[in-house]
């Protein structure tokens, strides 16, 4: 029952970002523009995004267990480090400089569009570049005999 309606849940999303234009890339880049042609149309998808958001957390945070059972697993960390700020730019840069984020590019990649696939091909080899380094600092240093 849980992945029906992860499955549902993403089929809504996916028609939302689609809907909305937030995986067009034209749109999205128009909406960054403040200093050309701005295009406002996507901070009223995103309000609305948070207002959802915030209600759904909202409800979330009295709950132990999900309405389908499972169990609640809301983020714990409050604080504001070196590696989210620098993770808060490449993002932004990255959506500024290729009209994607995550969620809209694998939407778009659905349909049939180029772009999405080279954006979601270098995704994909920053996330593994991210999770090798990772884990390369926390294996232990190796002992010298």
């Amino acid at each position: 029952m849980i992945a029906l309606a992860s499955l549902l849940a993403g089929l809504v999303f996916g028609l939302g970002l689609i809907v909305s234009g937030m995986a067009n890339p034209a749109k999205v880049l128009g909406f960054l523009d403040l200093a050309g042609d701005w295009d406002p149309s996507l901070a009223f998808v995103m309000a609305g995004a948070i207002a959802v958001g915030a209600v759904a957390f909202a409800v979330a945070k009295r709950r132990a267990l999900s309405f389908l059972g499972a169990e609640m697993r809301l983020p714990s960390a409050r604080y504001i480090d070196r590696r989210l700020v620098l993770g808060s730019v490449l993002f932004g840069v990255g959506w500024g400089v290729a009209g994607f984020c995550p969620g809209p590019a694998l939407v778009a990649l659905g349909m049939g569009e180029a772009k999405a696939l080279v954006f979601v091909a270098a995704m994909l080899v920053g996330m593994g570049a991210f999770e090798y380094f990772e884990h390369r600092q926390r294996a232990p240093a190796p002992q010298a005999a």
